[in-house]
C-alpha cells in the first residue's frame, strides 16, 4: 500500500489538471481535499502496523519497479517507510490535508480554471514531498527533492502577472539550483565510492569506517556537499534568501512550504544519513555553526519586519537553524522532534495570519492593524496559543522539543551555541508577541485602505487585466471586520490542539515522561545491523531540569519585554528605533544581503553578458557552433547533390570504378 501514499495526491493533480477547468469550484476543492486525506487515511494505517513490529524490524519495503538495470547496477523504485518515514509522511499528509481544507474557503474568490490550478499544484507539490521522504535511495529521493522545487516556482509564483510574485518564484528556483548542484555532486561522489545509492547499503558500508577525526576526508567533502544541497532546500546561510520573498505566494502555500513541506527537506535528509553524517565530525560541526548562526540572524530580523508574513517567514529560518543545530552536535532525535511540533504551531501561525489578512481584505502591514481581538476571536485565540507553543512555554509543544535542542547543545559541550539558541528563543518570544501586541491588542489605529483581494489585488485584476492595471481598494470599516469562516476556523482549532498535545509524545526523563518519540526514531538513525542502546543519565535529570528553567524563564522574559514595549509603552519602542537608527535600519533591511548579492553576483554577470561574454561567447563560440554545424552539412549536401545525376550510365560507371579500385586494392596487399 505504500505505492498509495503518493498516488493518491498525483491522482488529484491528473483530474484538476486536466478537466478541472470545467468543474465547479466546490468539486475541484473537495476532490484536492479528499485525495488528501486518503493518503494520511492510508499513512495512518501504514504507521499502526508498523508499530506492532518489534523495533528492529519496523520497516517496509515496496518495490513498484526496476529503473535503471546496468551490468552489476540495479536501481529501484522503491519506497520504505521505517519510523523517520513515519513520522514524515503523517506530517506531510495530515498538515498537508488540513491546509488543502482550509485553501477551499481561502481562495473562494479566485475563477473555476484558477482555482483548479491551484489545487492541482498543491497536490502535485504533496505527491513530491512524499516521494521524497518514502524514496529507499538516493535517486528516488532526488525527483521528490526537485519536484518540490519545482512545485515552489509555480505555487509562489501563482498570480504571475504580479511582478513580485513572478520574480519570487524565479528567485526561490534559481537559489534553489544553486544548492541542488552541490547536492547533485554529493550524491554521484556516493556513488564512485560505496558503488550503490541505497541508504540501507550505504548505512551498513559506512558503519564499518572509522569517523573522519580530526581530517576533512572523502566522507567529510561529500557530506558538505549534501549540506550545501540543504541549505538551498531548507533555507540557511547563505541560500536563505529566497523564503522570505516566498510570501508572495498564496497564505495557505506559505504555510504548506514553511511548515509541512519544502522546507524540512534538508533536515530530514540528514536524519535518513545520520550515520554517513555522522563519521564526518567537521562537517557536523559546521552544520551546527551554520545552523546557529541562521537562527540567530534570521530572529533578529524577525524582531523589526512590519509584514506579519515576513515575521513569520523570517520564525521559520531562525526554527530551522535550531533544527539544524540539533542536527550538527548529533541530537538527531531532537532535531526530528522540533521539526514535528513546529509543522503544527507554523502552520497555525501562517493560517492565522491568512485569516487576519482575509478578514482585513488583504492588508499585512501590522502597523495599520490593532484591535483584532474583539472582531477575530477563534482567530486570535488558535495565533495566541500558536505564538505561546513556539516561544516555548512551558508544557505546550514548542517547549518540550525546543528544550531537547537547547540541552542536548549544552550537554554536548557546545557552550557558545547554546547560548546562541538561547539569545534566539528570547528574541523568537519577543518578536512572536510583538506579532501579537501590534496585529490584535490595543485599539484600531486607523481604518486602512486595503486592496479587495487577499493578496493586494483582485482577482479579475490580477488575471484578466493588463499587468499595469491599478489595484482596487475600498476602505475597511470595523463592521465588516470578519473571523474565520467555518472551513478555516476549523482547521486552525486542530492546528491549536496539535499546538499544545504534540510535544507530550517527547517529554523528557527528567519531567517522568519516557521520550517515546525519541525511542522511535532511534533505530532509523542507527546502522541497518545495529543495537538501539538507551543510556540512563540520572546525573544528567539535574542538568536538563535546570536547563529548562532557563529556557522557561527566557520564554515568559521575552514575553514580557514584548508586552513592555508594544502593549504599555509602545513610544519606547520608537524612541529605540531612532537612537539605535543605523542598526535599526540595517536589521529592517536584512543585513542588505540581497543587495550584496545583486552587486557580487547578479549585476557583474548581466553587465558581462550584456558587454564582453555575449558577444565573446555567447556570439562566437555558441551560436558560431551551431551556425558552423549547419553551414557544413549544407555545403557538403551541395557538393553530394551534384553527384545525383539521374544517369543510369553515369552510376554503373561508377560502380565500375569502384569495383576496379576494391579489386586493386586487394592484389596490391
Amino acid at each position: 500500500m505504500l505505492a498509495l501514499i503518493p498516488l493518491f495526491p498525483l491522482l488529484g493533480f491528473l483530474i484538476n489538471a486536466s478537466v478541472g477547468q470545467r468543474l465547479p469550484k466546490t468539486m475541484s476543492g473537495a476532490v484536492a481535499s479528499a485525495v488528501m486525506v486518503a493518503s494520511f487515511v492510508i499513512s495512518v494505517m501504514t504507521v499502526l502496523e508498523l508499530a506492532g513490529r518489534p523495533p528492529g524490524a519496523r520497516a517496509i519495503e515496496q518495490t513498484v519497479y526496476t529503473w535503471i538495470a546496468s551490468g552489476d547496477f540495479v536501481l529501484d523504485v522503491t519506497f520504505r517507510v521505517d519510523p523517520l518515514a513515519a513520522v514524515m509522511i503523517l506530517i506531510v499528509s495530515g498538515i498537508g490535508a488540513l491546509i488543502h481544507i482550509y485553501s477551499t474557503a481561502y481562495m473562494h474568490e479566485e475563477s473555476d480554471g484558477e482555482y483548479a490550478r491551484y489545487f492541482s499544484y498543491l497536490n502535485l507539490f504533496a505527491f513530491f514531498m512524499l516521494v521524497l521522504v518514502l524514496g529507499a535511495n538516493f535517486l528516488v529521493l532526488f525527483v521528490g527533492w526537485e519536484g518540490v522545487g519545482l512545485c515552489s516556482y509555480l505555487l509562489i509564483g501563482f498570480w504571475f502577472r504580479k511582478k513580485s510574485a513572478a520574480d519570487a518564484g524565479k528567485k526561490a528556483f534559481v537559489v534553489n539550483r544553486i544548492g541542488d548542484y552541490a547536492f547533485v555532486l554529493g550524491v554521484l561522489f556516493l556513488f564512485v565510492q560505496f558503488g550503490t545509492l541505497d541508504f540501507q547499503r550505504l548505512a551498513g558500508m559506512v558503519a564499518a569506517l572509522p569517523p573522519e577525526e580530526g581530517v576533512f576526508g572523502a566522507i567529510s567533502i561529500t557530506t558538505l556537499l549534501l549540506f550545501i544541497g540543504a541549505t538551498g532546500k531548507s533555507a540557511q546561510i547563505p541560500l536563505y534568501v529566497w523564503l522570505p520573498d516566498a510570501m508572495e505566494g498564496p497564505t495557505p502555500v506559505s504555510a504548506l512550504i514553511h511548515a509541512a513541506t519544502m522546507v524540512t527537506a534538508g533536515v530530514y535528509m540528514i536524519g535518513r544519513n545520520a550515520v554517513l553524517f555522522s563519521h564526518a565530525p567537521e562537517t557536523m560541526t559546521i552544520v551546527a555553526v551554520i545552523g546557529a548562526l541562521t537562527a540567530l540572524m534570521a530572529a533578529t530580523i524577525g524582531l523589526v519586519q512590519n509584514d506579519i508574513k515576513r515575521v513569520l517567514a523570517y520564525s521559520t529560518v531562525s526554527q530551522l537553524g535550531l533544527m539544524f543545530l540539533a542536527m550538527g552536535v548529533g541530537a538527531f532525535g531532537a532535531g526530528i522532534f522540533h521539526l514535528y511540533t513546529h509543522a503544527f504551531f507554523k502552520a497555525l501561525l501562517f493560517l492565522g495570519s491568512g485569516a487576519v489578512i482575509h478578514a482585513l481584505h488583504g492588508e499585512q502591514d501590522i502597523r495599520k492593524m490593532g484591535g483584532l481581538k474583539r472582531y477575530l476571536p477563534i482567530t486570535y485565540w488558535t495565533f495566541l496559543i500558536g505564538s505561546l507553543a513556539i516561544a516555548g512555554v512551558p508544557f505546550l509543544s514548542g517547549f518540550f522539543s525546543k528544550d531537547e535542542i537547547l540541552y542536548e547543545t549544552f550537554h554536548d559541550g557546545h557552550t557558545m551555541l547554546w547560548l546562541m539558541a538561547a539569545i534566539t528563543s528570547l528574541l523568537t518570544a519577543t518578536y512572536m508577541f510583538r506579532l501579537v501586541f501590534l496585529t490584535f491588542h490595543g485599539e484600531r489605529r486607523h481604518e486602512t485602505a486595503a486592496p479587495e483581494h487577499p493578496e493586494e489585488q483582485e482577482p479579475a485584476a490580477v488575471h484578466h487585466a493588463p499587468s499595469d492595471a491599478p489595484s482596487h481598494h475600498r476602505t475597511i470599516a470595523p463592521s465588516h471586520l470578519h473571523d474565520a469562516p467555518p472551513a478555516m476556523a476549523l482547521v486552525l482549532v486542530i492546528l491549536a490542539v496539535g499546538s499544545v498535545v504534540a510535544g507530550y509524545t517527547g517529554v523528557p526523563h527528567a519531567l517522568g515522561g519516557h521520550n517515546r518519540l525519541a525511542a522511535w526514531l532511534a533505530p532509523s538513525f542507527q546502522p541497518p545491523a545495529g543495537t538501539t542502546e538507551t543510556v540512563a543519565e540520572p546525573e544528567a535529570a539535574a542538568l536538563e531540569l535546570t536547563l529548562m528553567g532557563v529556557s522557561s524563564a527566557i520564554a515568559i522574559g521575552g514575553i514580557l519585554l514584548a508586552s513592555f514595549f508594544w502593549l504599555r509603552r509602545r513610544e519606547l519602542a520608537a524612541a529605540l528605533a531612532r537612537r539605535y537608527a543605523g542598526v535599526y535600519t540595517v536589521l529592517l533591511n536584512k543585513y542588505y544581503v540581497d543587495e550584496l548579492y545583486d552587486a557580487a553576483v547578479v549585476h557583474p554577470i548581466q553587465r558581462g553578458s550584456e558587454r564582453g561574454l555575449w558577444r565573446g561567447v555567447d556570439v562566437a563560440v555558441v551560436d558560431g557552433a551551431v551556425n558552423g554545424t549547419g553551414t557544413i552539412v549544407a555545403e557538403g549536401s551541395a557538393v553530394l547533390r551534384r553527384l545525383q545525376t539521374g544517369s543510369v550510365r553515369a552510376y554503373a560507371g561508377s560502380m565500375f570504378i569502384g569495383v576496379v579500385v576494391i579489386l586493386g586494392y586487394y592484389l596490391w596487399r
